[in-house]
């Protein structure tokens, strides 16, 4: 069943035979809850208004209706129950600092939401929850980025997208963390009302307007633990020469070994060969120049070894989904003047 709401327009008034109403979030707060994931929804959603009349009716409910504890050490006073969950156009699942022993009320409940129809969304780790539902089985999901791995090896049967904002499949919605969460709201009011609105919202609560869900989480990009100090002091030799035009020879040869040799010991210490290891470095010296200095683009690309500003180009982009320009814009530690 879809929402009633997603079929009216902009620009044509409800007639009497489809009256208006709101739309129907019903937020699920299990414990215990980050209270940041409780404010986001209420932040935006509240700020919707169609022609005066607001365009979201929004309720908090639990499992169990009274004092819920938060993932600060705080308390809250939820009043509903799960029985809210009936009446809902969109159930947003908040997440939670409990992702083992998960209420199986509240899984039901949600499992019931979505067989019925109902638009099933999750911030953080309330993706555990829909997982443990079996919603996200067959289907793409995220989560953020710290529980990634722990999302996929419990619930292998998904598809984890695990360095994105946010991710919509089959009308099942699922978000990072943080930020992240006002990314996927927004992108439900854009759904729901259209870019308009969802740009005024955006600019009432100061945030930015757009930011397309495949846009990476903005974290640095881990790569396996290392496992050994064999090419220790080639690693170090190689960071700082990142500037050079280094090759798996020069590699070799800095470490006394064969190509072949290198390549098994590196993989064997980093998890990955010496050639991506050193790709990756040198995306993350770029970005650190974007971020701390004023350098042009040729020249970033010249000092983090990438070549040229568009290589540089096609590598951030790769990497977090924005061009330098936009990169140095979202996240410059400089002092802007003026």
């Amino acid at each position: 069943m879809q929402p009633e709401v997603l079929a009216i327009t902009m620009n044509e008034p409800p007639s009497p035979a489809r009256p208006w109403r709101p739309h129907r979030v019903v937020v699920i707060a299990p414990s215990p809850v980050s209270m940041f994931n409780l404010a986001i929804p209420e932040l935006l959603f509240a700020k919707v208004e169609i022609d005066g009349a607001p365009g979201y009716e929004l309720t908090v409910c639990t499992p169990e209706p009274g004092r819920v504890a938060t993932t600060g050490g705080l308390d809250l006073y939820v009043e509903r129950g799960l029985d809210a969950v009936a009446d809902a156009d969109t159930v947003l699942v908040a997440g939670t600092g409990e992702r083992y022993a998960l209420d199986p009320r509240t899984v039901e409940a949600v499992r019931t939401a979505a067989a019925e129809g109902r638009r099933i969304t999750s911030i953080c780790s309330g993706a555990f929850v829909l997982a443990e539902a079996g919603l996200l089985d067959g289907r793409s999901a995220t989560t953020y980025w710290e529980l990634s791995e722990e999302l996929r090896r419990r619930y292998p049967a998904l598809d984890l997208k695990g360095d994105v904002l946010y991710v919509e499949d089959e009308g099942v919605m699922t978000s990072s963390g943080y930020a992240a969460g006002i990314d996927m709201c927004l992108h439900v009011i854009r759904t729901d009302y259209g870019a308009a609105v969802a740009n005024r919202v955006a600019r009432a609560a100061l945030v930015a307007p757009v930011r397309p869900g495949g846009q990476t989480q903005f974290t640095q990009t881990p790569l396996p633990a290392e496992r050994g100090v064999a090419c220790a002091d080639t690693r170090g030799w190689a960071m700082r020469n990142l500037d050079r035009p280094l090759t798996l020879t020069d590699l070799a040869r800095h470490a006394g070994v064969s190509v072949r040799t290198l390549t098994r010991r590196f993989h064997a210490e980093s998890g990955v060969s010496p050639l991506q290891w050193l790709l990756h470095q040198r995306i993350e010296r770029a970005k650190e120049l974007l971020e701390t200095t004023a350098l042009a683009m040729d020249q970033i690309a010249e000092a983090s070894g990438l070549g040229s500003a568009d290589s540089l180009r096609a590598h951030l982009v790769r990497r977090t989904g924005l061009t330098p320009s936009a990169y140095r814009a979202s996240f410059s530690r400089l002092e802007r003047v003026g």
